[in-house]
């Protein structure tokens, strides 16, 4: 087991809580979807996104995981500016 944890390379992740206006656009929010698509080739095999509406809440959630943390960081910001943009602010 410890030898195959050591081939697992670990990458920080930065996840946000966006309140946003129309939580249920977001299936349809083409703009929003097209920079999630930007981000995730900008990130190559070297991070990934994951976006989803929470269950519970009126949020949506956007993870970003990346090997640089402080490129997870800039991508969830950018996800998050395109979110808001194509969603309304809460």
């Amino acid at each position: 087991l410890a030898d195959l944890a050591g081939v697992v390379e670990k990458a920080p992740q930065v996840l946000r809580n966006v309140r946003v206006a129309d939580r249920d656009g977001l299936e349809h929010a083409e703009a929003f979807w097209a920079e999630v698509a930007a981000v995730e080739a900008d990130l190559g095999s070297d991070g990934r996104v994951l976006v989803r509406p929470s269950g519970t809440e009126p949020v949506v959630r956007v993870m970003v995981e990346a090997v640089v943390p402080g490129v997870a960081e800039a991508m969830t910001d950018r996800l998050v500016a395109a979110l808001v943009a194509a969603l309304g602010p809460a």
